[in-house]
């Protein structure tokens, strides 16, 4: 059989790289790491001020960031060697687990800045609805792999997926919580489609979203007032525009490349949430329009490497899966950052991998390592570790 020929010139080397059996697992591998390195840079930087403040020390939140760090990445790595089937097996006892949570919540949780999504457990508080949207996806998955070939029929496309969701959306609506709400309904949409749903569907959908979204706005006073402020925050400076003004200050102030890290004015007291749903504003300011762009830019190589993944398989259910880590990872990014840039009202979603919190990056660690497990289990990437492995265990038996 003769070799394709290589092609020339820096897109051609672009194509033979992308074309590689191991570029897509590199790919999620290197865009993962690098986020949540820059993110542990990112939090020391914008927490180190307020944690002074409040405890004597600069460094206590980042140290707990570590220690999510540390639970989370063991968690990636037992994800992405697990099998498929055992991770089908966790799929209704996980979501089962996540509406139990998310009633609790509901019915006892704690309130934080008006929304009523976190639990407390003891001297440990969770958000159970980060724990949910991975739930969520798996048991969403392993239901339509189970009916790829009756997914032709409209009933069976919509039930169980479309009612069990719309429970889990509205136990996190009664906590007010509009952003995780937004996240789950992306969430639904994005399964549907992949299944093939009916246009007519999703008109649906979005009519019914926006009758729940401005229903919440219309049953808090600060709710309606940031979706009426938030194109322009400076209508109300001192009230709901302060913390969006605020972000769009540490923005402009960055420039194209930044004060450089630790040198942004804004989390000295003017940002709040500095370290949590507007981290991105202190990335900007510090590490200016390159920083930002990098993060945007990791972010769609974790998009475009899922999609590969999900286009590639045959298992029904790792193309499910995938695709919905992918939507839901990109769509909060989407939201946080549309948050941050005045683009969309402030809902409190927190960027993924980046902002401070162990509720949020457990979750995500364990998705990412699903994703890079598929992808290294795709036939030609296992075949291409294998001879690496072989290679690499005849060097070391050569040397000795």
């Amino acid at each position: 059989m003769t070799p394709a020929p290589r092609r020339t010139g820096w897109l051609g080397a672009v194509q033979d790289a992308l074309g590689r059996p191991l570029t897509t697992y590199y790919l999620l591998l290197g865009a993962t790491a690098l986020l949540l390195t820059i993110g542990l840079i990112m939090v020391l930087s914008a927490s180190s001020v307020a944690s002074f403040r409040q405890t004597g020390d600069s460094y206590t939140v980042v140290r707990r960031q570590l220690m999510w760090v540390a639970l989370g990445v063991p968690c990636a790595f037992i994800a992405s060697r697990v099998s498929v089937r055992w991770v089908r097996g966790l799929s209704y006892p996980a979501f089962t687990l996540s509406l139990i949570l998310l009633g609790l919540t509901a019915a006892i949780g704690v309130e934080v800045g008006g929304n009523t999504n976190w639990l407390a457990l003891g001297p440990v508080q969770i958000q159970p609805s980060e724990i949910a949207k991975l739930s969520l996806v798996i048991w969403a998955a392993h239901i339509y792999a189970n009916k790829e070939r009756r997914l032709a029929n409209l009933h069976q496309m919509l039930v169980p997926v479309v009612p069990g969701m719309v429970l889990a959306t509205g136990l996190v609506v009664i906590g007010r919580d509009l952003g995780t709400a937004l996240v789950f309904f992306a969430l639904l949409v994005a399964m549907l489609w992949v299944v093939g749903a009916p246009g007519r569907l999703f008109v649906l959908a979005l009519m019914s979203v926006s009758a729940v979204a401005l229903a919440m706005a219309a049953t808090s006073s600060v709710r309606a007032a940031r979706l009426a402020n938030f194109v322009d925050p400076f209508k109300d400076y001192h009230g709901t525009g302060w913390q969006p003004a605020h972000g769009l200050y540490a923005l402009s102030s960055g420039g194209v490349f930044g004060e450089g890290i630790g040198a942004s004015q804004q989390k000295w007291g003017q940002l709040p949430e500095a370290h949590t749903d507007f981290i991105f504003a202190v990335l900007g300011e510090e590490l200016g329009l390159v920083g930002t762009l990098l993060v945007v830019g990791l972010f769609l190589v974790i998009a475009y490497a899922g999609i590969r993944v999900a286009r590639e398989t045959k298992d029904p259910f790792v193309r499910y899966c995938s695709f919905g880590i992918v939507v839901w990872l990109l769509g909060q990014m989407i939201i946080n950052v549309g948050m941050v840039l005045a683009l969309l009202p402030v809902i409190g979603i927190p960027l993924p991998l980046v902002s401070y919190g162990g509720s949020s990056l457990l979750p995500t660690l364990a998705a990412l390592g699903l994703v890079i497990g598929f992808a290294r289990r795709e036939p030609a990437a296992a075949r291409a570790l294998k001879q690496r492995r072989r290679a690499s265990s005849a060097g070391l038996s050569a040397r000795r």
